[in-house]
């Protein structure tokens, strides 16, 4: 009876025993699964912060570039790459290794030397004239020794080529008001020194003075107009306009000038038909057809022609057989106060300022303004505007 009961009480306690392991072993993997769980979670918590991180870098506008402590990039955002045109990978490349920019690399030592450099400017060396504006800052950790150094880049290209435009607009705007207020002013002063006493002879500097102050009423027109288009202040007052009858409009207000040089204007455009703003076009042939008077040759002809084009465009062109334009001024001529012989331009009058207003007076239209002309063969301008729209 005891043997019995001391087999059925070994027998218990082995069940409990593998009851026992049992639990501990399920509890045992229950812990290493959610221990496995947390390092997974850890690790794609870490993953989604990296790639967040990535992302917010990536969505600046401003070039980001992050080096370490041994001045080797740890990260460059898109914007810094699009920047400086890299498609290769940067990390743990040196400044000079990356960017062979001596400047930026004497930048960082000066980021080492003083804590932070800001608003420095920075020209980069290639053909396309580049100018970035850099703020750069020493990374220290919360013991104050330095973990490395952060740049930030801004473009400043943009801002640069405006301050130039202005500069150079200024500096013409000057240029032409001085020319004909200069001879006003001396006009006027040998009047009053007694030259009024003379009726042939301040009856010829009364002229002059007229012309000259013509000529500034003209230049300030230009300009108002000009700035307006600039900045689209100018509504157009689109209709169907025919483009033939506007052509010889524009021919007899400027016969006389034409006749004193004893030029052919002719008029071989078809019956095309614009949706335009009637002054405004008439505004740009003037412009055009005043061009080819003053720069073709004496007992030459300039000729007004076009066509359809695209179904939904016309093409106007105005030719004249003069010197032409050399091939580095094509690209030029529309720009403002550009002028291709300054010497010959300024002599034959005018205010710098009617091509410019015909390339926007154009744009405007949603049409587009170029010339073609080779040196001794005259030059041609064209321009296009949306042709009538079919009822």
């Amino acid at each position: 009876m005891w043997f019995i009961l001391f087999i059925l009480a070994l027998i218990a306690a082995v069940a409990i025993h593998f009851w026992w392991r049992a639990k501990f072993n399920a509890q045992q993997g229950q812990r290493t699964a959610e221990l496995e769980g947390f390092q997974r979670h850890q690790l794609q918590t870490s993953v989604d912060a990296k790639a967040q991180q990535q992302v917010l870098f990536n969505s600046m506008l401003e070039g980001l570039l992050l080096l370490d402590r041994n001045r080797k990039i740890y990260l460059a955002n898109r914007a810094f790459k699009n920047l400086f045109g890299l498609k290769t990978e940067l990390r743990g490349k040196t400044i000079l290794e990356a960017l062979r920019v001596h400047e930026l690399d004497e930048l960082v030592n000066q980021v080492e030397a003083k804590g932070q450099v800001l608003n420095y400017e920075l020209k980069l060396p290639d053909l396309s004239e580049r100018w970035l504006q850099v703020n750069a800052a020493a990374v220290s950790n919360s013991a104050g020794e330095r973990e490395g150094t952060i740049l930030v880049f801004h473009d400043l290209t943009r801002l640069k080529q405006l301050e130039r435009t202005r500069e150079e607009f200024v500096a013409n705007v000057s240029h032409e008001l001085r020319t004909p207020l200069s001879l006003i002013k001396g006009y006027v002063e040998t009047l009053l020194d007694g030259a009024r006493n003379n009726p042939e002879v301040a009856e010829r500097f009364l002229k002059i003075i007229e012309r000259n102050t013509q000529r500034l009423d003209l230049l300030i027109q230009d300009l108002l107009t000009i700035s307006a288009l600039e900045s689209e202040r100018i509504k157009l007052d689109l209709q169907s306009t025919k483009l033939r009858p506007l052509v010889e409009k524009v021919f007899a207000d400027l016969n006389s000038r034409a006749e004193n040089k004893s030029m052919t204007l002719v008029n071989e455009l078809p019956e095309l038909i614009a949706t335009a703003d009637l002054n405004r076009v008439d505004q740009v042939l003037a412009n055009l057809v005043d061009n080819a008077i003053k720069y073709g040759r004496a007992q030459g002809r300039v000729i007004v022609g076009g066509k359809k084009v695209d179904g939904d465009k016309v093409e106007i062109f105005v030719q004249d057989d003069g010197p032409g334009i050399p091939p580095e001024s094509l690209d030029r001529v529309f720009e403002r106060f550009y002028r291709v012989d300054k010497a010959r331009s300024r002599d034959q009058g005018g205010t710098g300022l009617g091509l410019s207003i015909v390339k926007h007076i154009v744009q405007a239209h949603g049409g587009e303004a170029w010339v073609k002309s080779e040196p001794g063969q005259g030059a041609t301008f064209f321009f296009t505007l949306p042709a009538e729209i079919a009822t």
